[in-house]
């Protein structure tokens, strides 16, 4: 191989190991902004089959939120609307809180058994896993308030 052969691809391999590095680097800033964003709701998350199994104890609906930790709208959804004081305060009194990680193996269950694609996609569940509506996507606390 000539020289200007072997450099050219030194410089292609190190292009793309700063590009894989750049995308990892995002990956993490993006799910770091996720979880923050899911702790200022201040709502107690369950894990589905919890909510699931709370919800036949306590005749709540399962509030499920299928959700990317990743995703913008999702961010935006949990800071404009998810922690409102008046959201919260009618999903802890009324609702079990569930979230479901869009990545997961569990998120691909769901999104087949209540066929829905895409997140945030939010969810009103009863405890035996009948779904009950599926709620519009909204960026306001009083539409989303409505929609319950």
């Amino acid at each position: 191989m000539n020289p200007k052969t072997k450099s050219t691809l030194r410089s292609l391999v190190i292009i793309a190991i700063i590009a894989l590095a750049a995308y990892f680097l995002n990956v993490e800033y993006q799910s770091h902004l996720g979880q923050k964003a899911i702790d200022a709701t201040g709502l107690e998350v369950l894990a589905f089959q919890d909510a699931l199994a709370e919800s036949r104890k306590t005749g709540k609906p399962v509030l499920a939120d299928l959700s990317a930790i990743w995703c913008p709208s999702c961010r935006r959804l949990d800071s404009e609307v998810l922690a409102n004081e008046a959201v919260r305060s009618k999903i802890e009194k009324d609702y079990l809180f569930a979230r479901i990680e869009y990545e997961s193996d569990e998120g691909a269950e769901f999104m087949e058994k209540y066929q829905v694609s895409g997140f945030p996609n939010l969810l009103l569940i009863d405890g035996h896993g009948n779904k009950l509506k599926h709620l519009p996507r909204t960026f306001s606390p009083e539409e989303f308030l409505a929609a319950l």
